[in-house]
């Protein structure tokens, strides 16, 4: 063991691929971030900063031609009632 995954076991892929991705309390950013790291950077070669940056902006390009509106799934009184929550806890601190 050389490495800090290398007792680490992938689970069954197929178990997932029936229920869509959840974005646990996170926005669309965190997707958008997310598919950043994994469509262009994570196996990009970059020799400078100036490389990584033109990188960046030109995924946001290409991301932008084909533009997805964010769809709010959440309902209000589920947003409501969580943000309730996370007052009271923040005041009994």
């Amino acid at each position: 063991m050389n490495g800090s995954n290398a007792g680490w076991k992938r689970t069954n892929d197929s178990m997932y691929a029936s229920r869509p991705p959840r974005h646990h309390g996170s926005t669309w950013w965190s997707a958008f971030f997310r598919d950043l790291t994994h469509n262009r950077l994570r196996r990009g070669v970059f020799q400078d900063l100036e490389q990584l940056i033109m990188a960046i902006g030109e995924y946001i390009d290409g991301h932008n031609k084909n533009p997805k509106p964010f769809i709010w799934t959440a309902k209000a009184n589920d947003i409501l009632e969580k943000v309730t929550r996370a007052q009271t806890a923040l005041n009994k601190r």
